[in-house]
């Protein structure tokens, strides 16, 4: 899966969707830290990565309606942040990812389960 993961899930969660098989870009690494937000998603619909974040901005489908992206993961996760939760909700994403195809789907993950919003038709983001 190739993956785009936001500045605000650090080089732990890198490592561990790496671990995981996951084919991982980084916005810090890429030069994105503090594009807006529709700027991000642009770049991860144009390279075909899910994006990966803390940012609850991009839970809303009418801002980022999912059916225009490779798939949207938003960590929904209780503050203050721990890094513990953060670690256990993407091996969690990992594990629940596997054989899916994220393209047109939203995936909000919490401490207690994984919420999912999929528009009907989810056609290939161009």
């Amino acid at each position: 899966m190739r993956i785009k993961l936001d500045e605000n899930v650090g080089a732990r969660g890198m490592q561990i969707l790496e671990d995981g098989g996951c084919d991982v870009a980084t916005v810090v690494a890429e030069d994105l830290c503090c594009s807006s937000d529709e700027i991000l998603i642009e770049v991860c619909r144009a390279e075909r990565r899910v994006l990966v974040s803390l940012d609850k901005d991009f839970s809303s489908i009418l801002r980022f309606p999912p059916a225009r992206y490779a798939g949207i993961v938003v960590l929904r996760l209780p503050e203050p942040l721990v890094r513990a939760d953060i670690e256990d909700a993407l091996r969690r994403f990992l594990d629940a990812s596997i054989g899916e195809d994220l393209v047109g789907r939203l995936w909000i993950i919490d401490t207690r389960r994984i919420r999912e919003f999929e528009e009907q038709e989810r056609p290939s983001p161009d």
